[in-house]
Protein backbone atom coordinates (compact mmCIF):
# COMPACT_ATOMS: atom_id res chain seq x y z
CA UNK A 1 0.00 0.00 0.00
CA UNK A 2 1.79 3.13 -1.22
CA UNK A 3 -1.04 5.58 -0.81
CA UNK A 4 -4.51 5.24 0.63
CA UNK A 5 -7.40 7.49 1.34
CA UNK A 6 -10.62 6.19 2.88
CA UNK A 7 -13.22 8.84 2.12
CA UNK A 8 -16.44 8.96 4.08
CA UNK A 9 -18.14 12.18 3.07
CA UNK A 10 -16.09 14.94 4.73
CA UNK A 11 -14.07 12.63 6.96
CA UNK A 12 -10.82 11.37 5.39
CA UNK A 13 -8.01 9.05 6.42
CA UNK A 14 -4.73 9.25 4.49
CA UNK A 15 -1.85 6.76 4.58
CA UNK A 16 1.44 6.97 2.67
CA UNK A 17 3.94 4.14 3.03
CA UNK A 18 7.28 4.50 1.36
CA UNK A 19 7.85 7.89 -0.29
CA UNK A 20 7.04 11.57 -0.06
CA UNK A 21 3.71 12.76 -1.42
CA UNK A 22 3.70 16.37 -2.53
CA UNK A 23 0.85 18.49 -3.78
CA UNK A 24 -0.04 22.13 -4.15
CA UNK A 25 -3.44 22.86 -2.76
CA UNK A 26 -6.10 25.47 -2.17
CA UNK A 27 -8.45 23.83 0.33
CA UNK A 28 -12.04 24.56 -0.62
CA UNK A 29 -13.10 24.07 3.00
CA UNK A 30 -11.61 24.69 6.44
CA UNK A 31 -9.89 21.41 7.31
CA UNK A 32 -9.06 20.06 10.76
CA UNK A 33 -6.19 17.52 10.67
CA UNK A 34 -4.56 15.24 13.21
CA UNK A 35 -1.26 13.63 12.22
CA UNK A 36 -1.16 10.08 13.58
CA UNK A 37 2.30 9.08 12.32
CA UNK A 38 4.95 10.28 9.89
CA UNK A 39 5.36 13.97 9.09
CA UNK A 40 3.45 16.70 7.30
CA UNK A 41 5.13 19.85 6.02
CA UNK A 42 3.07 22.80 4.82
CA UNK A 43 4.72 25.69 2.98
CA UNK A 44 2.80 28.93 2.49
CA UNK A 45 4.01 32.24 1.13
CA UNK A 46 4.59 33.60 4.64
CA UNK A 47 5.76 30.59 6.63
CA UNK A 48 6.65 26.88 6.70
CA UNK A 49 5.17 24.46 9.23
CA UNK A 50 6.14 20.90 10.19
CA UNK A 51 3.73 18.65 12.07
CA UNK A 52 4.46 15.27 13.65
CA UNK A 53 2.50 12.50 15.42
CA UNK A 54 -0.24 13.74 17.72
CA UNK A 55 -0.21 17.31 16.42
CA UNK A 56 -3.47 18.96 15.37
CA UNK A 57 -3.87 21.79 12.87
CA UNK A 58 -6.61 23.73 11.13
CA UNK A 59 -6.01 24.85 7.55
CA UNK A 60 -8.26 27.77 6.50
CA UNK A 61 -10.09 27.53 3.19
CA UNK A 62 -8.50 29.26 0.19
CA UNK A 63 -5.06 29.03 1.84
CA UNK A 64 -2.60 28.57 -1.02
CA UNK A 65 0.10 26.17 0.14
CA UNK A 66 2.39 23.28 -0.72
CA UNK A 67 1.76 20.10 1.27
CA UNK A 68 4.37 17.37 1.69
CA UNK A 69 3.42 14.17 3.51
CA UNK A 70 6.17 11.67 4.26
CA UNK A 71 6.86 8.51 6.29
CA UNK A 72 9.37 8.86 9.12
CA UNK A 73 11.53 6.34 10.98
CA UNK A 74 10.13 3.55 8.77
CA UNK A 75 6.60 4.36 9.92
CA UNK A 76 4.01 5.33 7.27
CA UNK A 77 2.45 8.77 7.18
CA UNK A 78 -1.08 8.60 8.51
CA UNK A 79 -3.62 11.28 9.35
CA UNK A 80 -7.30 12.00 9.79
CA UNK A 81 -8.86 15.11 8.28
CA UNK A 82 -12.30 16.64 8.71
CA UNK A 83 -13.51 19.14 6.13
CA UNK A 84 -16.00 21.71 7.37
CA UNK A 85 -18.09 22.38 4.28
CA UNK A 86 -19.47 25.89 3.94
CA UNK A 87 -23.09 24.74 3.75
CA UNK A 88 -22.73 22.82 7.03
CA UNK A 89 -21.13 25.80 8.74
CA UNK A 90 -23.88 28.13 7.53
CA UNK A 91 -26.52 25.74 8.87
CA UNK A 92 -24.70 25.49 12.21
CA UNK A 93 -24.19 29.23 12.68
CA UNK A 94 -27.78 30.03 11.72
CA UNK A 95 -28.77 28.50 15.08
CA UNK A 96 -26.08 29.86 17.43
CA UNK A 97 -24.76 33.21 18.60
CA UNK A 98 -21.24 34.24 17.61
CA UNK A 99 -18.72 34.24 20.44
CA UNK A 100 -16.43 36.76 18.77
CA UNK A 101 -16.42 39.40 16.05
CA UNK A 102 -15.66 38.25 12.53
CA UNK A 103 -11.94 38.96 12.23
CA UNK A 104 -10.64 36.93 9.26
CA UNK A 105 -7.93 34.40 10.12
CA UNK A 106 -5.58 33.68 7.21
CA UNK A 107 -2.83 31.60 8.77
CA UNK A 108 -2.65 27.90 9.60
CA UNK A 109 -3.58 27.25 13.23
CA UNK A 110 -1.86 24.68 15.48
CA UNK A 111 -3.53 23.32 18.61
CA UNK A 112 -1.92 21.81 21.73
CA UNK A 113 -3.21 18.46 23.03
CA UNK A 114 -6.64 18.58 24.62
CA UNK A 115 -8.80 15.75 26.00
CA UNK A 116 -11.82 16.75 23.92
CA UNK A 117 -9.85 16.76 20.66
CA UNK A 118 -8.07 13.52 21.55
CA UNK A 119 -11.33 11.70 22.23
CA UNK A 120 -12.93 13.20 19.11
CA UNK A 121 -10.27 11.88 16.75
CA UNK A 122 -10.18 8.53 18.57
CA UNK A 123 -13.92 8.17 17.97
CA UNK A 124 -13.40 8.60 14.21
CA UNK A 125 -10.81 5.87 13.68
CA UNK A 126 -13.20 2.86 13.79
CA UNK A 127 -15.23 4.34 10.92
CA UNK A 128 -12.40 3.60 8.50
CA UNK A 129 -12.91 -0.12 9.01
CA UNK A 130 -16.38 0.10 7.49
CA UNK A 131 -16.94 -1.43 4.06
CA UNK A 132 -19.62 1.09 3.16
CA UNK A 133 -19.94 4.84 3.30
CA UNK A 134 -20.60 6.43 6.66
CA UNK A 135 -24.32 7.27 6.97
CA UNK A 136 -25.15 10.91 6.37
CA UNK A 137 -26.75 11.39 9.79
CA UNK A 138 -23.61 10.18 11.57
CA UNK A 139 -21.39 12.35 9.37
CA UNK A 140 -23.57 15.34 10.19
CA UNK A 141 -23.35 14.63 13.94
CA UNK A 142 -19.54 14.18 13.89
CA UNK A 143 -19.01 17.39 11.91
CA UNK A 144 -21.26 19.27 14.35
CA UNK A 145 -19.38 17.73 17.27
CA UNK A 146 -16.04 18.86 15.82
CA UNK A 147 -17.28 22.44 15.40
CA UNK A 148 -18.66 22.44 18.94
CA UNK A 149 -15.39 21.18 20.41
CA UNK A 150 -13.34 23.84 18.63
CA UNK A 151 -15.73 26.56 19.80
CA UNK A 152 -15.67 25.35 23.40
CA UNK A 153 -11.86 25.25 23.55
CA UNK A 154 -11.02 28.23 21.32
CA UNK A 155 -13.81 30.88 21.42
CA UNK A 156 -12.06 33.02 18.79
CA UNK A 157 -12.52 30.30 16.16
CA UNK A 158 -15.85 31.87 15.11
CA UNK A 159 -13.77 34.55 13.39
CA UNK A 160 -12.69 31.86 10.94
CA UNK A 161 -15.52 29.32 10.77
CA UNK A 162 -18.33 31.88 10.47
CA UNK A 163 -16.60 33.96 7.80
CA UNK A 164 -18.31 33.05 4.53
CA UNK A 165 -16.90 35.85 2.39
CA UNK A 166 -15.13 35.14 -0.89
CA UNK A 167 -11.58 36.40 -1.57
CA UNK A 168 -11.59 40.16 -2.00
CA UNK A 169 -9.59 42.09 -4.56
CA UNK A 170 -5.98 42.29 -3.39
CA UNK A 171 -2.82 43.97 -4.63
CA UNK A 172 -2.00 41.77 -7.63
CA UNK A 173 1.68 42.61 -7.86
CA UNK A 174 2.34 41.95 -4.18
CA UNK A 175 0.35 38.71 -4.21
CA UNK A 176 2.08 37.27 -7.27
CA UNK A 177 5.56 38.21 -6.03
CA UNK A 178 4.83 36.15 -2.89
CA UNK A 179 3.10 33.18 -4.54
CA UNK A 180 4.60 32.67 -8.00
CA UNK A 181 6.31 29.41 -6.99
CA UNK A 182 2.97 27.65 -6.48
CA UNK A 183 2.07 25.70 -9.60
CA UNK A 184 -1.54 26.86 -9.88
CA UNK A 185 -3.57 27.47 -13.05
CA UNK A 186 -4.32 31.11 -13.84
CA UNK A 187 -8.00 30.77 -13.02
CA UNK A 188 -7.03 29.84 -9.43
CA UNK A 189 -4.71 32.83 -9.16
CA UNK A 190 -7.47 35.06 -10.51
CA UNK A 191 -9.97 33.72 -7.96
CA UNK A 192 -7.58 34.16 -5.02
CA UNK A 193 -6.84 37.75 -6.03
CA UNK A 194 -10.56 38.56 -6.29
CA UNK A 195 -10.76 38.86 -10.07
CA UNK A 196 -12.30 37.25 -13.11
CA UNK A 197 -9.77 35.57 -15.39
CA UNK A 198 -10.12 38.34 -17.98
CA UNK A 199 -9.57 41.06 -15.36
CA UNK A 200 -6.65 39.14 -13.89
CA UNK A 201 -4.91 38.97 -17.29
CA UNK A 202 -5.55 42.66 -17.93
CA UNK A 203 -4.34 43.76 -14.49
CA UNK A 204 -1.33 41.46 -14.68
CA UNK A 205 -0.13 42.89 -17.99
CA UNK A 206 -0.60 46.37 -16.59
CA UNK A 207 1.43 45.56 -13.46
CA UNK A 208 4.26 43.53 -15.06
CA UNK A 209 4.22 44.56 -18.75
CA UNK A 210 4.29 40.88 -19.80
CA UNK A 211 1.85 37.95 -20.05
CA UNK A 212 1.33 35.94 -16.83
CA UNK A 213 2.69 32.60 -18.09
CA UNK A 214 5.91 34.14 -19.41
CA UNK A 215 6.47 36.02 -16.14
CA UNK A 216 5.77 32.94 -14.02
CA UNK A 217 8.26 30.81 -15.95
CA UNK A 218 10.99 33.44 -15.67
CA UNK A 219 10.43 33.97 -11.93
CA UNK A 220 10.48 30.22 -11.29
CA UNK A 221 13.66 29.78 -13.32
CA UNK A 222 15.35 32.59 -11.37
CA UNK A 223 14.33 30.93 -8.12
CA UNK A 224 15.63 27.57 -9.34
CA UNK A 225 18.96 29.14 -10.33
CA UNK A 226 19.29 30.65 -6.86
CA UNK A 227 18.44 27.37 -5.11
CA UNK A 228 20.97 25.45 -7.21
CA UNK A 229 23.81 27.95 -6.96
CA UNK A 230 23.41 29.38 -3.47
CA UNK A 231 21.73 26.52 -1.57
CA UNK A 232 23.54 23.62 -3.29
CA UNK A 233 20.28 21.77 -3.88
CA UNK A 234 19.82 19.01 -6.44
CA UNK A 235 17.74 19.52 -9.62
CA UNK A 236 15.22 16.90 -8.46
CA UNK A 237 14.57 19.02 -5.33
CA UNK A 238 14.66 22.36 -7.07
CA UNK A 239 12.12 21.74 -9.83
CA UNK A 240 9.42 20.99 -7.24
CA UNK A 241 10.24 23.91 -4.96
CA UNK A 242 10.28 26.37 -7.85
CA UNK A 243 6.89 25.35 -9.24
CA UNK A 244 7.58 23.12 -12.27
CA UNK A 245 5.48 20.05 -13.04
CA UNK A 246 8.25 17.66 -14.06
CA UNK A 247 12.04 17.44 -14.13
CA UNK A 248 12.46 17.05 -17.90
CA UNK A 249 10.44 20.18 -18.73
CA UNK A 250 12.28 22.13 -16.06
CA UNK A 251 15.69 21.00 -17.39
CA UNK A 252 14.72 21.93 -20.95
CA UNK A 253 13.61 25.45 -19.99
CA UNK A 254 16.60 25.94 -17.69
CA UNK A 255 19.11 25.05 -20.42
CA UNK A 256 17.25 27.17 -22.98
CA UNK A 257 17.40 30.18 -20.64
CA UNK A 258 20.85 29.85 -19.03
CA UNK A 259 22.77 27.92 -21.68
CA UNK A 260 23.52 24.84 -19.57
CA UNK A 261 21.65 22.14 -17.71
CA UNK A 262 20.74 22.43 -14.00
CA UNK A 263 23.20 19.66 -13.10
CA UNK A 264 26.10 21.63 -14.66
CA UNK A 265 25.50 24.43 -12.18
CA UNK A 266 26.08 22.27 -9.10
Amino acid sequence: MDKREAKFAEIVQACIDDKDFKTEAIPEYHTLIRVLSGEMKIVSAEESYTFGPGEILLVPRNQLCMVIKRPKDDIPYKSIAIAFKTERLKAYYSKVDLKTSLIPIKKILSYPPHALLESYFASLEPYFELKSQLPEEITKLKIKEGIGILRSIYPGIDGLLADFSEPGKVDLKDYMEKNYMFNMPLDKFSYLTGRSLATFNRDFRKAFQTPPQRWLIQKRLQLAYHLLKENNKKPIEVYIESGFENLSHFSYLFKKTFGHSPSQLI
